[in-house]
């Protein structure tokens, strides 16, 4: 089977693998969609030393959906279609992973839109950790798939005000689309200067750190009323230790919910209540995809994410 992998700093090669045969309690499945994740920039953006090239054969890629081929295990039949929730690569033709970590869609929901169940399931675990927002203010910081996830989620919930950041004009515009109802670009502006002039002086009730900078890391705290909640939810680009406006932090004595369900193995469940959510109509995420790659074009696609030019703002890759 055909498989992915980079050769050098962002440079993938596509070569050929065995394809991988089911254990107990294992499907194989043929994957068919493939999405890029921000996380997944960890690795391509990062240049490795020499010696550690060619890094591992499938990563870096998480978010991937098919059809199963084969079961050993009887809650999974050959030809459902599911989210494949894969952390040991993704970027495979084929891949054999545990029936529990595949999630079953319904026709209802397009085969193509099923990958995107898995990030939009992680930003709706964060959600539920918020509570209610019917009613309350809330700045989002970042406006990528995650952070346009938040945007659409939380405006569905009822949140009066939807305050949203980025640096990139053209996903503030989708953002209004999905119910931001103030944009700031970040670049232009000073973003708690303006949270402050929307807000009339009260900032908000709750913020989310989409992007994983130090600059909206510290921002997140400084927009919120006192006593406000912070969700951090975003993963750092750079290092992982910067300096931080403890000052800023205190002074608004907030509560800070760090997030991340694969981290809490809660994973599978949330990405059924998006599975669910998208078959009933009552969530499509498809207003975020912006490119179909195909995997002859791996590096193409990963070029486009990373660099955000062209509109990027989800990239699907199909096999």
């Amino acid at each position: 089977m055909k498989a992915a992998r980079l050769v050098g700093p962002r440079q993938f090669e596509i070569l050929d693998v065995d394809t991988p045969s089911p254990k107990p309690g294992e499907a194989l499945v043929k994957l068919e969609t493939l999405s890029i994740c921000g996380s997944d920039l960890l690795t391509y953006d990062r240049v490795f030393a020499e010696e550690d090239y060619p890094r591992p054969a499938g990563l870096p890629c998480h978010e991937t959906s098919g059809v199963v081929v084969e079961s050993l295990d009887e809650s999974l039949k050959p030809g459902e279609r599911v989210v494949a929730l894969t952390y040991s690569g993704g970027l495979f033709e084929y891949v054999a992973m545990p029936a529990a970590r595949c999630i079953p869609v319904p026709e209802s929901v397009p085969a193509h839109l099923a990958v995107l169940a898995q990030p939009v399931g992680t930003v709706i675990y964060a959600v539920q950790k918020m509570g209610s927002v019917l009613g309350r203010s809330v700045v989002i910081l970042g406006q990528g798939p995650i952070g346009l996830s938040f945007t659409d989620l939380l405006a569905r919930a009822g949140a009066s005000k939807v305050i949203v950041t980025d640096v990139v004009d053209y996903r503030l515009d989708l953002a209004k689309k999905v119910g931001a109802t103030h944009t700031i670009n970040a670049a232009r502006e000073n973003v708690i200067e303006a949270v402050k002039e929307i807000t009339k002086g009260e900032f908000v009730d709750f913020s989310v750190e989409a992007c994983g900078l130090p600059e909206t890391c510290n921002q997140a705290c400084n927009v919120l009323k006192m006593h406000g909640t912070t969700v951090i939810f975003g993963m750092p680009h750079g290092g992982p230790v910067f300096p931080f406006d403890w000052g800023g932090m205190y002074y608004k004595l907030p509560t800070i919910l760090v997030t991340n369900s694969a981290r809490a193995g809660e994973v599978a469940d949330n990405v059924k209540v998006a599975v669910d959510l998208m078959a009933q109509g009552r969530i499509d995420p498809s207003f975020m995809v912006s490119h179909k790659v195909p995997f002859s074009e791996v590096g193409r696609a990963y070029e486009l994410f990373s660099r955000r030019v062209e509109g990027a703002v989800k990239v699907l890759i199909t096999l």
